[in-house]
């Protein structure tokens, strides 16, 4: 039964990963579309970030709203709603035709993919024991990249046509029934409400528990540094491609680009994640966590300028892998990490708490800082100095415990 659980919450993952990159695949051409300007025009570039930040607030929003939901209700009914809620609203966006209309759209898709990872890191680590979890979570997390693949290879077959790929984005509503028919609700949770009824779900308690509220700020200060560094930084590694080939004079670098990042950099991604289980069972989650920031760190300036200084794309081929190995493998860890932080009444509430408060304070870093730096200075400057967020997170670390080996908190 584990496994039918565990299948449908990384199918789940799978479809929010590809609502969640949909957008930027086809974005430089909707935008100037909807726009009604020039693809080089600096609003393109301005509105491109605007929307990450209002997907990460919209993310916000539903994660806090359905995580606490799927305390209170279930981890099933409520991973169905999530599911149902970034396909229809992403197949809408296929009709937007004015620039606010595109915003709302993402905003109500982003609710849906903040919640359905709650409910799915939840689920995954209450079915399998702790010398298991690590791996498991890791794995869940991982599966992002197939998501990921099947929206580059989307955006790949619709070419310029950007509202057919929201289209597409429609098709995960068919998940919703094997969801259904395949999930069980896990017995721990069975036993926390038959005990704690009024207190499943509950906000009040998650931040007025010092035990708890501790753990929630700073795993939540912890995620915003993966997901500002994220948005503003890994998904660069398209841009950075782009940038690359169009200074080359390549006439085929927007899918050129689109495939470096799409398929070369996201394999290097993937097995990030799926190795951050494994290494964090046998380091503990806090030391690959550490390890990880570091060499993120150190990879994001020379991703940015050791391809220009030697002029060669396959040496920017060669490191973009290794770049998102790190920079995009610690995501796998948030999945094993912030489930094991919480209690039973409390863990997809806790765990979409920081998650989802991390897009949160996330979010002013896309819209001004990321934004004004990425208009405004040389493209490989800007992506530089966003990676130093990836030193916060050692600091955010050092007030949060070790999960790894550890039975899942109950009080």
């Amino acid at each position: 039964m584990a496994s039918l659980d565990v299948c449908s919450s990384d199918l789940g993952w799978v479809f929010d990963a590809f609502e969640g990159q949909i957008y930027n695949l086809t974005r430089a051409d909707m935008l100037p579309d909807i726009l009604h300007v020039k693809a080089d025009d600096p609003l393109v570039k301005i509105w491109g970030e605007r929307f990450l930040g209002i997907f990460l607030l919209g993310g916000t929003f539903g994660g806090l709203l359905f995580s606490s939901l799927a305390d209170k209700w279930g981890r099933n009914p409520v991973m169905a709603l999530t599911i149902l809620f970034y396909s229809v609203f992403s197949g809408i966006t296929a009709f937007a035709d004015e620039i606010w209309q595109v915003g709302a759209l993402r905003f109500f898709v982003a609710m849906g993919v903040g919640g359905e990872w709650a409910v799915g890191a939840a689920l995954v680590a209450e079915v399998f024991p702790k010398e298991a979890r690590e791996r498991a979570g890791g794995i869940f997390h991982a599966t992002s990249v197939c998501g990921l693949w099947l929206a580059a290879a989307a955006g790949l077959w619709v070419g310029t046509q950007w509202r057919t790929a929201y289209l597409l984005g429609v098709l995960p509503a068919l998940l919703v029934l094997w969801v259904r028919l395949s999930i069980k609700e896990p017995e721990s949770w069975k036993a926390a409400r038959e005990c704690k009824k009024d207190r499943m779900g509950s906000f009040s308690e998650l931040l007025g528990d010092a035990r708890w509220r501790s753990r929630a700020v700073f795993g939540a200060l912890l995620a915003m540094v993966g997901l500002a560094t994220f948005w503003g930084v890994v998904i660069a590694g398209q841009d950075i491609a782009a940038d690359f080939l169009k200074k080359a004079g390549d006439p085929d670098w927007a899918s050129r680009s689109k495939i470096a990042f799409g398929f070369i950099q996201t394999a290097g991604a993937g097995a990030g994640m799926l190795a951050f289980g494994p290494l964090s069972a046998r380091w503990g989650c806090k030391k690959t966590f550490v390890i990880m920031h570091l060499a993120a760190l150190v990879m994001t300036p020379v991703i940015c300028w050791l391809p220009s200084y030697v002029s060669s794309y396959a040496v920017l081929l060669g490191l973009l892998p290794v770049f998102g190995f790190f920079a995009q493998g610690i995501h796998a860890g948030y999945a094993a990490f912030f489930p094991a932080l919480f209690p039973t009444h409390l863990r997809a509430t806790g765990a979409g708490f920081c998650f989802n408060t991390g897009r949160l304070l996330a979010a002013p870093v896309l819209i001004w800082l990321s934004a004004y730096m990425k208009s405004t200075f040389d493209l490989r400057i800007a992506i530089t100095c966003l990676g130093g967020f990836f030193l916060l997170g050692l600091v955010f670390l050092a007030f949060l415990p070790e999960t790894s080996g550890e039975e899942l908190p109950e009080d």
